[in-house]
């Protein structure tokens, strides 16, 4: 099983559901946090920039310019990153953003993959 966090504004580049880590950015730069709240949200972001490998592919193509429309989804063995990612939640949450856990056996044709996440285009049928 594969799990995805998502808010309801769309990606400009994948045409999906957005996910937290770029709702976070967008609610950082807004200006409306309170101190406490940001520096609560960057030690959470410090958190999986040192225990979750940064993909090194969203798109389905190889060419140095194809569009990212890959979606990152973790593993449901990722007990550990997906506690993280509900407390991301619930600070995304308090600022009024409402958030969606998506789950799915088929996250698409996987392009990109380690021991927590995938990347994946998503089939037809997948959720996103």
């Amino acid at each position: 099983m594969f799990i995805r966090f998502v808010i309801g504004s769309l990606d400009e580049d994948s045409g999906r559901r957005q996910g937290l880590f770029q709702a976070g950015e967008t609610l950082v730069l807004s200006g409306q946090m309170a101190v406490s709240d940001l520096e609560y949200l960057e030690v959470l972001r410090a958190w999986f920039r040192n225990n979750l490998p940064v993909p090194t592919r969203f798109a389905v193509s190889s060419k140095p310019h194809a569009k990212a429309q890959a979606l990152s989804w973790f593993r449901d063995t990722a007990v550990e990153h997906i506690e993280r990612m509900r407390e991301y939640q619930r600070v995304l949450e308090e600022y009024g953003l409402r958030v969606s856990m998506l789950r799915t056996k088929r996250p698409g044709y996987i392009v990109f993959e380690d021991q927590h996440q995938v990347v994946a285009y998503p089939f037809a049928d997948t959720p996103c």
